[in-house]
């Protein structure tokens, strides 16, 4: 049995529209309002907990980016996410048939081979990083060789991080076609463009940076590497989704949003999930338009269902 077709690109980007950019404003209040009615929500009701659950399992990219990695703990986490529920707890919230999955494993481009054959005959898809990660500061032919060597290698998806000097100078064309080299070097394998959204000096850099990569062609727009000080923050998501919400307004074009770093509780991708069906809809919280990055989330999740199959038949 074959693997799935691969994930492919859905955002075409559109010409660099120095005007538009440079005319976006951030109403800081208006954001801190928003991300503080999501810090402080309960989270669904009981009714809708384990349905909201399965689809922030269903939202993740496990991920292992680690210097330490090796086949084994690459062919460990591809285990768990061809089958992250265990037999016992998906009979005992009802689940028969097709066992939920993950969306993607994400490593680094030289276990991409190991994790096509682990996954082989999933629709789970391989993902990697490339383009300097996760600094971004190598020369851009070399970030641009990256790119098409893990499309080369099979990789479904590409992850790739944007030089912040150009954010925080606010060089925006100059990002744009970086950018969109990249993508180009990607071809038709889905490509996500991190901000880096905790290293940029303020929430109207984040819009701008978030309207720029999806004008190059980002098909995800996505918080950070996992590896800077401030990962993802509610308000750096907010302004994402409403940027992606205007730009799919003006374009017709779709994209998607990935929160990554420091996501870890249930509670946190429960948020993170309300955000993006607040701001973007409710088809919005789909995996192919919204994704979390983690690395420690699966075990919470599963702890979550499985108190919640305890105390209730769902």
């Amino acid at each position: 049995m074959e693997l799935d077709p691969p994930s492919v690109s859905s955002n075409p980007g559109a010409p660099f529209d120095p005007k538009w950019v440079n005319s976006l404003a951030v109403s800081v209040g208006e954001i801190s309002k928003a991300a503080h009615g999501l810090s402080t929500w309960q989270g669904p009701r009981e009714t809708e907990r384990f349905s909201s659950l399965l689809r922030v399992l269903a939202a993740m990219d496990l991920t292992t980016l680690s210097g330490d990695d090796t086949s084994a703990r690459v062919k460990s986490l591809c285990r768990q996410a061809r089958c992250p529920l265990p037999r016992g707890l998906r009979s005992r919230i009802g689940i028969s048939g097709r066992p939920p999955r993950v969306a993607a494993v994400c490593v680094f481009p030289a276990f991409i081979p190991v994790a096509l054959a682990a996954l082989n005959g999933t629709e789970v898809k391989v993902a990697t990083v490339a383009a300097g990660f996760p600094h971004g500061l190598s020369d851009l032919a070399q970030r641009i060789g990256e790119v098409d060597a893990a499309r080369t290698a099979g990789a479904h998806e590409v992850d790739v991080v944007i030089r912040r000097e150009w954010a925080l100078a606010g060089k925006w064309e100059r990002l744009y076609h970086e950018i969109k080299a990249l993508r180009e070097a990607a071809g038709p394998t889905l490509f996500k463009v991190i901000l880096s959204t905790g290293e940029l000096k303020s929430l109207r850099q984040v819009s701008r940076a978030t309207l720029t990569a999806l004008l190059a062609g980002a098909d995800f727009v996505k918080t950070s590497t996992g590896r800077e000080r401030v990962n993802a923050t509610l308000e750096a998501g907010v302004v994402m989704a409403r940027t992606i919400r205007l730009y799919q307004q003006e374009s017709g074009q779709t994209a998607g949003l990935k929160p990554a770093g420091g996501i870890q509780t249930e509670m946190d991708g429960l948020r993170w999930l309300r955000l993006a069906e607040t701001e973007l809809g409710p088809e919005a919280s789909d995996p192919d338009r919204f994704r979390i990055g983690a690395s420690s989330l699966l075990g919470n999740v599963l702890e979550a269902l499985e108190s919640a199959a305890l105390n209730q038949t769902p």
